[in-house]
């Protein structure tokens, strides 16, 4: 009886260490959760991976900020050349999902929704061919995190001819924008907000072995010592 109700005493007490041990486990990060790096982009036309069955005349690319006058947008068929022809900013419109960054106001990283959008339309000159087409976007967000990324999709209409004389660009970020994101400075990085788990990455795991060393001790047979003759 003594021994069960050790049994059921150390059962106790491992049991909330494992649930704990569960909730504060760190899990995938989820595509909807707050961004980090102001300026982020929200919404795309035509969205990631989505399947596009005419020729539009525009990529239209959506942030929490207006894009710095130097951002950098590239458009890039299948064949692996460009076909953008510039690009503009739109008129804001607002948000059908308020988006949540952090700012860090001295020195400590406090949550703030955004509920309007800045649209960036970059200019498509042709489709040469079917397939999937890459948007990159390259910018300095007002803090000065940098804003850089790729969007992919697949044109699944016909083929359209190039403007006459058209060249395809081969132009690259002005040096106005790699000053501003620095040399070393990787892109959307911003520094993230406290993290509460982090003891209990390391302190979970001993308060799990401790339970596990006293459940052992409580129910091992106790040993048997052999009379010498």
């Amino acid at each position: 009886m003594g021994r069960w109700f050790a049994v059921i005493v150390a059962g106790l007490l491992v049991s909330p260490l494992l649930l704990v041990s569960l909730l504060l486990a760190p899990g995938p990060a989820l595509a909807y959760g707050p961004a980090l790096a102001h300026g982020g982009l929200v919404v795309t036309t035509p969205a990631e991976g989505q399947q596009l069955s005419a020729p539009a005349d525009a990529v239209t690319l959506t942030f929490t900020e207006k894009p710095a006058p130097f951002a950098y947008f590239t458009v890039t068929a299948p064949t692996g050349a460009r076909v953008d022809s510039g690009w503009s900013n739109a008129e804001p419109v607002p948000l059908t999902t308020p988006v949540t960054e952090y700012q860090l106001t001295e020195g400590v990283w406090q949550p703030q929704a955004y509920r309007t959008g800045f649209p960036v339309r970059v200019t498509v000159s042709h489709w040469p061919v079917p397939g999937t087409y890459v948007v990159g976007y390259h910018t300095v967000a007002s803090d000065g995190d940098q804003v850089k990324g790729q969007l992919r999709f697949v044109y699944a209409g016909s083929p359209t001819p190039a403007p006459p004389s058209w060249q395809a660009p081969a132009d690259q970020p002005k040096p106005e924008l790699l000053a501003a994101a620095g040399p070393s400075a990787p892109p959307q990085a911003a520094a993230k907000p406290p993290n509460a788990t982090s003891v209990w990455a390391w302190l979970v795991p001993v308060l799990l072995l401790t339970a596990a060393v006293l459940l052992y001790l409580t129910v091992r047979p106790p040993r048997r010592l052999t009379a010498r003759p």
